[in-house]
């Protein structure tokens, strides 16, 4: 949805009904996440993906077709599941709705919490027995909208706070009247999280390339490094900010603002700003931590960060020699090289070819 949000939010706000179709719930090896939305506009274009192209052309005639909301299925166990397109295996649930005004006053709101970079989750009921459609909009301080019942909105409330810290969108599932262990309500979180952060220290040619790419993957990205004179907007126009400082110093003060998503790529490959950098790193709850240089200077750098008082357990979390084997050579393949582990680390992949595999391709 953050794809369309802003799409969705001016449309809307020029008076617009908009058709808007949101993946709520995936199986098997489906091609899109929970989140992924398109729209459907007044004047008949489209926005944005649910599938990749795989059943588009019938989310976007039930958009067309419907005035409330609906919640459909596609997959292959469907009988016109190669007619749709979905013949990849997977099963995926498409809740598809009206957007306008009065269908959703605080859509405004939510933009700003959006471009502000600050958590916001939308919780919509998307099954009950008596009708869908309802909607509320939470912060991690107070909340909007109602689900029907303050029981309801309580139980959704807690739990959606929780899913908005992790950063997850999913369905969860309760009573008619938000009964923890009951069912037949339905009730679609679509988490707003501030993008991840991406931390890379030493302004080299390999950092630039590691900030496109980062930037491409939706990272918020920052560049740090010592030396004003190669720390400059000019040679990274892809990071969102370019720090003059010392590295370690920097993380330090940056520590509090991190997360689990965090990942931090140090580059230097020079003791002096290695060791004390990795020393605050290897502390941290971060996502992923990795270090450029060849195994003789990985060797001498655990050694040196050993002395500094790391523990064994603590030096197990660092990611170097750096990346996956490629055979990468040039700064670009070695950014890829760094993002490929990294996602491989995240989604818990193998980083073998997937010719060479017979298990699923989405874990």
């Amino acid at each position: 949805m953050r794809d369309v949000l802003f799409d969705l939010a001016e449309r809307v706000a020029n008076g617009e009904t908009v058709g808007v179709g949101t993946v709520v719930a995936t199986f098997s090896s489906a091609p899109r996440p929970a989140g992924a939305a398109m729209l459907v506009t007044q004047d008949g274009e489209a926005i944005g993906s649910v599938s990749g192209g795989c059943v588009e052309g019938a989310v976007y005639e039930l958009a067309q077709e419907t005035e409330g909301s609906v919640l459909q299925r596609y997959g292959v166990s469907d009988d016109d599941a190669f007619a749709v397109g979905l013949t990849c295996g997977g099963i995926i649930d498409i809740y598809v709705e009206k957007i306008n005004a009065d269908t959703f006053p605080q859509l405004g709101e939510v933009v700003e919490t959006v471009r502000a970079e600050e958590p916001v989750a939308i919780a919509t009921v998307v099954e009950h027995p008596d009708g869908i459609g309802r909607r509320m909009v939470i912060w991690p301080d107070r909340r909007s909208g109602s689900l029907g019942s303050s029981r309801a909105d309580d139980a959704v409330t807690d739990d959606a706070r929780g899913m908005l810290a992790s950063g997850r969108s999913g369905v969860l599932q309760y009573g008619p009247d938000g009964q923890r262990r009951g069912e037949g309500m339905s009730v679609f979180v679509n988490s707003f999280e501030p993008p991840p952060r991406m931390l890379v220290f030493g302004a080299i040619d390999f950092a630039a390339a590691m900030a496109r790419l980062g930037a491409f993957l939706g990272y918020r990205v920052t560049v740090c490094d010592a030396r004003p004179v190669f720390a400059t907007r000019s040679r990274f126009p892809e990071a969102d900010e370019v720090v003059v400082a010392w590295p370690h110093k920097y993380l330090q003060g940056e520590a509090f603002k991190l997360d689990q998503r965090t990942v931090i790529a140090v580059l230097t490959h020079d003791p002096k700003f290695d060791v004390p950098l990795l020393e605050v790193a290897l502390r941290l709850k971060v996502g992923y931590v990795g270090a450029m240089g060849s195994r003789r200077t990985h060797e001498d750098r655990l050694q040196r960060l050993r002395e500094a008082g790391l523990t064994e357990s603590e030096l197990e979390a660092l990611a170097s020699p750096i990346g996956l084997d490629l055979g990468a050579r040039t700064p670009e393949e070695t950014a890829v090289s760094i993002a490929a582990e990294i996602i491989s680390l995240r989604w818990k992949g193998s980083g073998r070819r997937l010719v060479d595999l017979g298990e699923p391709i989405h874990h």
